[in-house]
């Protein structure tokens, strides 16, 4: 860990515990922190900076990210007891707003450029009392502190998307919590996915940053020896137990003295795993030579291990301090998580939205090829169904034609399940940090894609397939046909929203969407005659999708036509035709079908913003 001597931040935690729920079929609940996590970071000492470096067993080598979660506020307090103490004083509790946390995977939009990511995250981060042009100068200064200015113009880059490198890539997520001037700046593990030495410059910019007044914390795993040399101090956990922690220079000789021997040209680093996993050669020889049977196994390693520091000065040196800082305090810990905002909903709204069509637009595969797939589709089923005659065989075919667009306009919008999972990581990291407002967000995602990937598909859709069908020739039909379709593909868009708001991957969703699809299907009037279910299932109708749509362009399609020209039977009609199938093609019997959508669309959306409201957001 980096801390910095300029902003004099002390961090202190004590007697620090994680319940973790096992969820294995049990609510059994398993300790993965035992109560001895008692550090004092002092920065009035000699040195600039503090880099300490948090190991663990490689079986539970993600508990330093865990500790990094409860030392940002970023854990839930559910299950933490514990003190975590910044400047002697209990965290504020919009603590993870006021810090800057860099999560180990990317989250930045791929497909803006890189300064348009920060110049986002400076637009709403920081106060709305600071200008504009104050905004886009800190985000230039930035960019040249993070050595961004050759790439500063291109695009992080997605799967479809060639862009920057994985090192400009880090220092961009860094630069997105730098913007805010932190006076701490958490990572975990900010060497993920990158070479040793795109690591190692990473690392050096780290140090440079804490050099010039920056207080900067992180977790790392399997540093080679250049980034271990940082290290001022090393703390070494073993299943959640504390064993080591003090100066990282003075960690091989405090090894040495209780019997474990670093071997040479081996990496501390390593060494220090390979010990407290018991596979290195220093544990092999030191078995060798004792005797005691408890000494055989993991177990004992362990036991030896906490014994050993808990008799060391180093342990005696760190309660010592902590007790001078437990004086000052009197405050009674209360773990609590509260975000706040530095800008309002209005200037939220306007930049998620710019950002969330700009990223439609520059991503192909989901505007372009959406369109591109919705036009083919058009044209084939206008091909299939061309220019339908007013006979018998123009029934089949009207009512054939009318089926396939309603269930086609309802199972593209499987589409939209991924509208919130593929960003889940990026939404829930930037809501933490207080960028903006759940209701922002979904407002925003649910314009976009109505507006772009349902609206435009529809129309082009209707203007394909309806002339070339030959259905009814007015305006009023058409523009009828055009809106019935568009809110057919809307409550279908609502349902996979509402489905998959809660779900984190996309083919369960996917499931769950399909299984509902078909179902609706049987109910919507064309595979089975509705007024002959038996009435203990037909309650199932009102819950159909198609039904409410193909009962709409039916109604609006039908009346007027006579399928038997030159007969007369009242029979051959299009009105007696919606009698028999039991479709009321009144004008209320129309519009009765659109308001139902409607209320659907209402009930789907509000249920899939309360699933995102409520959806679990921290570790």
């Amino acid at each position: 860990m980096f801390i910095s001597a300029v902003k004099l931040v002390f961090l202190t935690w004590e007697s620090m515990r994680i319940w973790w729920n096992c969820n294995f079929g049990t609510s059994a609940l398993a300790s993965i922190f035992h109560p001895i996590s008692c550090f004092y970071l002092n920065t009035r000492k000699q040195h600039c900076y503090y880099f300490i470096y948090l190991l663990q067993t490689s079986d539970l080598s993600w508990l330093p990210c865990r500790f990094l979660d409860v030392l940002a506020a970023r854990k839930d307090p559910a299950g933490l007891t514990g003190e975590v103490l910044i400047d002697g004083a209990p965290q504020p509790p919009n603590f993870k707003c006021l810090s800057g946390y860099v999560v180990q995977d990317d989250v930045v939009m791929g497909t803006l450029t890189v300064r348009e990511n920060l110049t986002f995250s400076a637009a709403l981060r920081l106060p709305s009392s600071i200008s504009q042009q104050e905004k886009d100068q800190k985000v230039n200064k930035l960019i040249q502190e993070l050595g961004l200015g050759r790439v500063a113009d291109s695009k992080v880059g997605t799967q479809l998307i060639r862009g920057i490198s994985g090192g400009e890539r880090k220092r961009t997520n860094i630069g997105m919590e730098l913007i805010i001037d932190p006076p701490v700046l958490f990572l975990d593990e900010p060497t993920t996915g990158l070479d040793a030495s795109t690591a190692n410059s990473v690392l050096l910019l780290l140090k440079r940053m804490a050099n010039h007044g920056r207080t900067i914390i992180l977790s790392i795993h399997q540093p080679r020896y250049t980034i271990y040399r940082l290290f001022d101090s090393l703390t070494l956990l073993v299943n959640g137990k504390q064993v080591y922690h003090g100066p990282a220079q003075s960690a091989l000789d405090y090894f040495s003295d209780i019997g474990f021997i670093c071997e040479a040209h081996n990496n501390p680093a390593d060494f220090f795993l390979d010990v407290i996993n018991g596979d290195s050669t220093a544990v092999a020889l030191n078995l060798h030579d004792d005797s005691d049977s408890t000494s055989t196994s993991r177990k004992g390693i362990e036991d030896k291990l906490l014994e050993e520091y808990r008799n060391s000065h180093h342990y005696r040196q760190t309660k010592a301090e902590l007790g001078g800082c437990r004086r000052k305090q009197t405050a009674k810990f209360s773990p609590s998580r509260t975000i706040t905002y530095n800008t309002g909903f209005l200037t939220q709204f306007k930049w998620v939205l710019k950002r969330t069509f700009r990223n439609l637009i520059l991503n192909p595969q989901t505007s372009i090829a959406q369109v591109a797939v919705t036009l083919f589709l058009a044209l084939v089923v206008g091909a299939l169904f061309f220019k339908v005659q007013e006979d018998q065989s123009g029934i089949q075919n009207r009512i054939g034609s009318l089926f396939f667009i309603v269930v086609n306009q309802c199972f593209s919008s499987l589409s939209a399940a991924e509208l919130f999972i593929t960003e889940r990581k990026l939404f829930t990291h930037e809501y933490i940090s207080g960028y903006y407002r759940v209701s922002v967000y979904f407002l925003c995602k649910i314009l976009s894609d109505i507006l772009t990937l349902r609206t435009i598909p529809a129309m082009v859709f209707t203007c394909v397939a309806y002339f070339m069908i030959g259905l009814k020739a007015t305006v009023e039909a058409f523009f009828t046909f055009m809106f019935t379709v568009a809110l057919v593909s809307y409550t279908a868009t609502s349902m996979a929203m509402a489905i998959s708001a809660d779900q984190t991957v996309v083919a369960i969703a996917n499931i769950f969407m399909t299984i509902s699809f078909v179902f609706m299907m049987i109910f919507a009037g064309l595979l089975v005659n509705l007024p002959s279910i038996a009435s203990w299932l037909a309650w199932l109708k009102y819950l159909s999708i198609p039904r409410y749509g193909l009962s709409a362009l039916q109604a609006n399609e039908f009346p007027g036509l006579n399928f038997c020209t030159g007969l007369n039977s009242s029979m051959c009609t299009g009105e007696s035709y919606l009698e028999k199938q039991g479709v009321d093609y009144s004008t209320w019997g129309l519009w009765q079908n659109h308001l139902a959508l409607i209320v659907m669309i209402i009930c789907f959306l509000t249920i899939a913003y309360l699933k995102l409201r409520f959806i679990r957001k921290f570790t």
